[in-house]
């Protein structure tokens, strides 16, 4: 049993005062909060429940700033698709695990405490399947359990080139499934994660683009009762193409022939109108949204104030890699709302509201629902998840309540962060995890060979 003291803790009724927790084995225990610290309790100051990522791509974390060089025309996601293809072909399982690992523990130093892995790197790099199937989504599972993070593995279905069942790219091997063969993924997934504390596990049809109609249909029963994730409307040539192949858009044709519901994440969703904002709003479904790499490849700017106002939920993920940090994320969306309206706190909920109090909200209860979390925050039977700030950061002193927050997002960023409790355990104190150094050294030198 560990027990807990908090100066101030937000809970999921609110703010409270000298809040004490009791955290047995990796499970919230007790809450009470108007206590003055015990004997035996570990004394902190801030503390806030971790949130999700609720879309990653590990392997991509060990390309991150090499697509940065302009080519002879003009750059876009289609261009740096061919740097990630290069880079995903010479990966070996043993650098997946060290670039994996390394991300896991970014993120356990920034505040995220689960991740959404929609994972797509399945196969040998000639492109045929590993003895076991499962090998590199075991070598995800190997980097969630030495870091501490609670991992959501949404094995992706990717089989076509393009809309219309068009063969795949040469580049794309690794990542082409039959149905048989999802369906044996999917069963090795299962076991690979079996024994792995607080993992579960989706499924992640591709995007229209690589998965047919029939395929769709085929896979989402092999979701069970978990996540569905799918990528659509990222790009602007993605919603031509796709109007060219089906005459519909990319989000009105799943809302219309896919059985979209509150199990489903649709990740980015930047080129929607404004009858699919609504439609998707309607069906509970969470938004994926990914800012910073959305941001990085020029993919545009979702129409978050539009989705709010229809009721719509989202989480923040983390896609490329590129960049790690909760704030980052939830800054980079309020930011990108700000430039698209010309206004301030474009995403608050409401006159007098904190704008990071409303984004923080958002995002641990949208990415709970897309990671299939019944309970989450600090609150009694939710996994013993916990972020506590640095009281003493610039950035956050005098402030109170709602003020921290928007101090932690909108100034102070990363380096408030101070320990980090995974599933009960402390993985982060004075904002580094215990396996950085370790974890570093693996990451460079599988990076070292694969740039070279």
């Amino acid at each position: 049993m560990t027990r807990l003291h908090f100066a101030s803790a937000l809970l999921p009724s609110g703010w409270a005062n000298d809040v004490q927790v009791i955290v047995t084995a990796s499970t919230i225990e007790a809450v009470t909060p108007g206590v003055a610290p015990a004997a035996g309790d570990e004394r902190h100051q801030i503390a806030l429940p971790g949130l999700a990522s609720l879309h990653s791509h590990a392997f991509q974390r060990g390309m991150a700033g090499l697509a940065e060089l302009r080519g002879d025309s003009t750059d876009t996601f289609w261009t740096w698709r061919e740097t990630m293809y290069r880079f995903a072909l010479a990966m070996t399982p043993d650098d997946v695990a060290a670039v994996a690992t390394l991300l896991y523990v970014e993120m356990l130093e920034q505040g995220f405490t689960r991740v959404g892995e929609f994972h797509y790197l399945h196969h040998d790099r000639d492109g045929t399947a590993y003895a076991d199937i499962a090998e590199m989504a075991s070598r995800i599972a190997q980097a969630a359990e030495a870091s501490g993070i609670a991992l959501t593995l949404l094995p992706s279905f990717y089989a076509h080139g393009s809309f219309g069942g068009a063969p795949p790219h040469a580049g794309q091997r690794r990542f082409i499934c039959s149905v048989d063969q999802f369906a044996a993924l999917m069963a090795a997934s299962h076991k690979t994660i079996a024994k792995l504390p607080g993992a579960n596990i989706g499924i992640a049809p591709h995007s229209l683009r690589a998965v047919a109609p029939d395929e769709l249909a085929a896979i989402i029963p092999f979701a069970d009762r978990g996540p569905v994730h799918i990528h659509a409307a990222e790009q602007v040539k993605e919603v031509e193409d796709c109007l060219a192949w089906s005459g519909k858009r990319p989000v009105q044709w799943l809302l219309e022939h896919a059985p979209v519901d509150q199990r489903w994440c649709i990740i980015h969703a930047t080129h929607t109108t404004d009858a699919e904002v609504t439609a998707f709003a309607k069906t509970g479904a969470v938004a994926g949204l990914c800012p910073i790499t959305e941001a990085s490849l020029g993919d545009g700017i979702f129409p978050a104030r539009q989705f709010f106002d229809a009721g719509g939920s989202f989480g923040v993920g983390t896609d490329s890699n590129v960049l790690i940090g909760v704030t980052d994320e939830l800054r980079q969306l309020e930011y990108g709302q700000r430039l698209k309206h010309r206004a301030r706190n474009v995403l608050s909920s409401g006159a007098g509201r904190s704008t990071g109090r409303t984004l923080f909200d958002h995002a641990l209860a949208g990415g709970a629902q897309a990671l299939a979390q019944a309970k989450v925050g600090l609150t009694p039977g939710a996994r013993a998840d916990i972020v506590t700030l640095d009281a003493a950061h610039p950035s956050l002193a005098g402030r109170a309540h709602d003020a921290i927050i928007d101090g932690w997002i909108f100034a102070a960023g990363s380096r408030a962060v101070d320990c980090v409790w995974a599933g009960g355990a402390k993985v982060v104190e004075g904002g580094q995890h215990e396996l950085r150094q370790s974890a570093r050294e693996r990451f460079n030198a599988a990076v070292r060979r694969l740039v070279t």
